[in-house]
């Protein structure tokens, strides 16, 4: 999933066409996806009497976040672009990620026949777009950035994994087994650069646990919050970042299971340079499960 970098304004009235859908479509050169929507996914399998409507909300948020990665990709090509083996790698990975948008919206059409993809986007991407012309990192340093997009990965292959756990529906059963694999291969890449990168920047320990706690944070800004509105609320009706944050977040939540959790608190403390397997990592882990289940029970009960 892309990460939250919100410099666009949000204006649900807003008149300024939006950036065509087809642009990111685009494939780079001698790209090669580890699977294929059309010929990997069974989708005359598909069975709509064990679609959950409250998951498909998420999912159909979920497809706009991932197939806008041309705009990740671009703000990754800017920060490093002295750097070809690394762009070559943000295009490969932005490739991917559309198709991972592509096969959400895909069954989400399915799940919902009134639906379509391309007019919500559309939607999406005329409210919501992230800076895309900074040259230099955000995050302040090139390892740093690759820090936060180790989170960004963490994350989804977490959230794909408990998704495609809780989905009785067997085509998003596929989906997000393909795309929950193909997350922790990105996280591998990031981190691969990641180290690259500290051996001439050096940060210390405290410095990326910040970068990648921070990036945590950053689930309650915009972009999560505005592909849910953007997916599944009428345009008249105005767009409030903390009214919508809270309705992805309370179903979101809902999804996720123990051990994803557990390895996802695993995942971060390594790419921080933590040991994952110590006591500590243990304790941040039921931590972290807690908050999810508190999380989960006060939306819930606020009926968010």
């Amino acid at each position: 999933m892309a990460e939250t970098q919100t410099t666009a304004a949000h204006a649900a009235t807003q008149t300024e066409a939006p950036q065509s859908a087809e642009r990111k479509t685009k494939k780079p050169v001698d790209a090669q996806r580890h699977w294929d929507m059309n010929t990997d996914i069974p989708w005359d399998k598909f069975d709509p009497s064990k679609v959950d409507p409250e998951l498909l909300k998420i999912i159909k948020a979920a497809s706009m976040v991932e197939f806008n990665a041309w705009d990740y990709a671009t703000y990754l090509n800017n920060v490093f672009s002295d750097d070809p083996d690394a762009v070559e790698e943000f295009n490969h990975w932005a490739y991917e990620e559309v198709q991972h948008g592509q096969a959400l919206g895909k069954w989400a059409e399915y799940a919902d026949p009134n639906w379509r993809h391309k007019e919500h986007f559309d939607r999406f991407v005329a409210g919501f777009r992230p800076d895309i012309d900074a040259t230099q990192s955000i995050r302040g340093s090139r390892a740093g950035e690759m820090v936060a997009r180790c989170m960004v990965e963490i994350g989804t292959s977490s959230y794909y994994g408990s998704i495609g756990q809780h989905t009785q529906e067997p085509v998003l059963q596929e989906i997000c087994k393909r795309i929950a694999a193909d997350e922790l291969r990105h996280y591998k890449m990031f981190y691969k650069n990641m180290k690259r990168y500290l051996e001439s920047e050096n940060p210390t320990r405290i410095r990326r646990l910040r970068v990648a706690l921070g990036r945590v944070l950053e689930t309650e800004d915009d972009e999560l919050s505005y592909a849910y509105y953007a997916a599944n609320c009428d345009p008249s009706t105005a767009y409030d970042r903390r009214t919508y944050n809270q309705a992805y977040m309370r179903r979101a939540f809902e999804f996720y299971h123990p051990k994803q959790i557990e390895r996802a608190v695993s995942m971060t403390l390594k790419a921080s340079g933590f040991n994952p397997q110590s006591w500590y990592a243990q304790m941040a882990a039921r931590g972290a499960w807690w908050f999810v289940r508190h999380r989960a029970s006060r939306l819930a009960a606020a009926n968010a």
